[in-house]
């Protein structure tokens, strides 16, 4: 019985192993240059969209005044989205208009949602663009950023499948 657990825990650590080492050999994504909205026609759940490797999700500039001030007002508070740098004295609160603020809220959103394409509808006041948006001091997180973080989370989780591999084989021998 100790050799058949010793098998399956040799089994973990290589598939763990492997999963590991792809994760790093993924090449990165190049930056396209667009300034043009993506149209997307993606289904009620939403998709992924690393359209050319990295979108940004932009308050739509033919959006009413209304629609894109309780799109921002929602991003910021039920949405979850940190607004902090938004507030004055922060990094993207100059120029003080809705679009900029309303930008800046809504790809916020964006990236913590997992880049779906409904992420970025805010009733029709958000598009989703191929350009980065970022200005000055403000900088705009990209879903290249989310994938650095996608990496981390996949090494914290290696190393703690060796750890539990190395508990269990303590428990075995």
């Amino acid at each position: 019985m100790k050799r058949k657990e010793l098998m399956i825990m040799h089994g973990l650590l290589i598939l763990g192993w492997f999963i590991a080492s792809a994760a790093g050999r993924i090449p990165p994504q190049e930056k396209a240059e667009s300034v043009t909205p993506i149209p997307t026609l993606s289904p009620p759940e939403g998709n992924m969209t690393f359209i050319n490797g990295v979108t940004w999700c932009v308050a739509r500039p033919g959006a009413s005044q209304e629609d894109l001030q309780n799109a921002l007002d929602w991003a910021c508070g039920p949405g979850g989205a940190d607004c902090s740098q938004l507030q004055p004295g922060g990094r993207c609160y100059q120029p003080n208009t809705l679009l900029t603020h309303a930008s800046y809220a809504f790809n916020i959103f964006y990236q913590q949602n997992g880049n779906s394409d409904i992420a970025c509808n805010f009733g029709g006041a958000g598009a989703l663009v191929k350009r980065d948006p970022s200005f000055g001091s403000c900088k705009f997180l990209a879903s290249e950023t989310s994938a650095a973080a996608s990496s981390a989370i996949l090494g914290r989780a290696w190393t703690a499948m060796v750890a539990a591999s190395l508990i269990a084989l303590r428990l075995i021998v």
